[in-house]
C-alpha cells in the first residue's frame, strides 16, 4: 500500500529544510506513528528467519515540489506544494499514519510548520514481467569489506557492476522471505536510462550513503514486483532509498 501526502506552509510560497534531510523525514514518519506501531517497528521490525537480520519495511519519496526547488548554502528550497509519499506492505503502518495525520491537520517538518492539504491512497500498480520504472530515492546496495589493516569498509556498488543486480534481487528475496516465509523466486534489475551523472550523495547522521537515480528494467515474478514497490528496491529503504514508481510498461526502441 501506498500513500501520498501534499501539504504546503501557510504562510510562505516555499519550505526551507537541510539539503541532507532523510533524517527529519524518517524522524516525522515514525512521529506520526500510534505509539504502539512506531515503538515496534523502530525497535523491532520485522526479523528474517534465515539470516535474523531485522527490517522496517518501508520507504518514502524525497520531497517533490509542485513547482521549483534550489539549493543555496546547505539548504534546499521547495516551492508550491510539496508531495511525499510513503510506501509499505504491512497495511497497520500506512493506515496509522494516514489517520494521524488527518487527525494533525497542521504537520511539522524540521523547524517549518505545515498544512497538510491531501491524502491518497493506492495499492501497487498492476503487474507486468517486464516494467520499466524511476527513483523517486537513490537505489542503495553495499558490501561491508575487511580491509588488510582489519578494518571494515563499506563499499557502495554502482549500477554497472554485476553484484549492483545480483545483491538487489537477494535484497527483494529476503524481504519476501521475511514477510511470507520463504521465497526461491529469480528475476532481473537492470539499469535502463541510468548513467554517472545520477549517483546520489546522502548524509545520514554523519554518514555518508552513495545511492543511484535513474530508470531501471524490471523483470520480476509477481511476488518480487509487489514486494519492489510496496518495501523499496534496495537497502536502507527506511532511510528513505529504494522507492519507487513506474516509468513506462513497454520499452520504446526509438528512444
Amino acid at each position: 500500500m501506498r500513500l501520498k501526502i501534499k501539504f504546503y506552509h501557510p504562510e510562505k510560497s516555499f519550505i526551507t529544510l537541510p539539503c541532507h534531510y532523510n533524517e527529519i523525514i524518517q524522524g516525522f514518519i515514525y512521529h506520526h506513528l500510534e505509539s504502539h506501531i512506531g515503538e515496534n517497528l523502530h525497535d523491532r521490525g520485522f526479523k528474517d528467519p534465515e539470516t535474523q537480520r531485522r527490517m522496517k519495511f518501508f520507504t518514502f519519496s524525497r520531497l517533490i515540489p509542485s513547482e521549483k526547488a534550489h539549493v543555496k548554502e546547505g539548504k534546499i528550497y521547495l516551492y508550491g506544494n510539496v508531495s511525499l509519499i510513503i510506501s509499505s506492505p504491512f497495511n497497520d503502518f500506512i493506515q496509522s499514519f494516514a489517520m494521524t495525520l488527518l487527525k494533525a491537520g497542521t504537520l511539522r517538518i524540521g523547524s517549518e510548520n505545515m498544512i497538510l492539504s491531501s491524502v491518497q491512497v493506492e495499492g501497487p500498480p498492476a503487474y507486468k514481467d517486464r516494467i520499466y520504472v524511476k527513483t523517486l530515492s537513490p537505489i542503495t546496495v553495499y558490501s561491508t569489506l575487511e580491509t588488510a589493516n582489519g578494518k571494515r569498509k563499506t563499499y557502495y556498488y554502482c549500477p554497472f557492476e554485476k553484484e549492483f543486480e545480483k545483491l538487489l534481487i537477494k535484497n527483494l528475496q529476503r524481504k519476501l522471505r521475511t514477510w511470507r516465509g520463504s521465497t526461491i523466486l529469480e528475476g532481473s534489475i537492470k539499469p535502463y536510462k541510468v548513467n554517472s551523472k545520477d549517483q546520489r550523495i546522502v548524509i545520514y547522521k554523519n554518514t555518508v550513503i552513495k545511492g543511484w537515480d535513474g530508470v531501471f528494467e524490471l523483470n520480476l515474478p509477481e511476488e518480487l514486483f509487489t514486494m519492489a514497490f510496496e518495501a523499496g528496491i534496495g537497502a536502507k529503504n527506511s532511510l528513505g532509498f529504494g522507492c519507487i514508481e513506474v516509468w513506462r510498461s513497454e520499452r520504446k526502441d526509438k528512444e
